[in-house]
């Protein structure tokens, strides 16, 4: 194997490192998107959320979720992700919520 071979393979391996570790930090995302309807059935998507912290929804809450990500998620008929009427939504299916019922205002992703 010739050097410049040799040092291209070991170039493209540090750069693959790189690439991954870059991948892997404070900035990791749920793949795929959130797409939820308003009650003024107004359609929203959210695409590659954080995994960290809590996320707002509309400020008039949403009534149908589609999770499209690789990920659950946990929908909050609060603002701040808490409340004993939350909803587990797991990864590739949606929910809807009743009539004359609150709706979701905030959800969190389970990593």
């Amino acid at each position: 194997m010739s050097v410049r071979r040799r040092l291209t393979t070991a170039t493209g391996a540090v750069l693959l490192t790189l690439a991954v570790a870059g991948c892997s930090g404070l900035g990791r995302t749920a793949v795929g998107t959130i797409e939820y309807e308003t009650e003024r059935e107004v359609g929203v998507m959210v695409t590659s959320p954080s995994v960290k912290g809590c996320h707002h929804l509309a400020p008039s809450g949403a009534t149908k979720v589609e999770n499209n990500t690789m990920v659950d998620i946990v929908l909050y008929p609060t603002r701040d992700c808490r409340g004993k009427d939350s909803t587990y939504l797991p990864a590739d299916t949606g929910d809807e919520i009743v009539p004359d019922t609150t709706p979701w205002r905030s959800y969190s992703v389970i990593h």
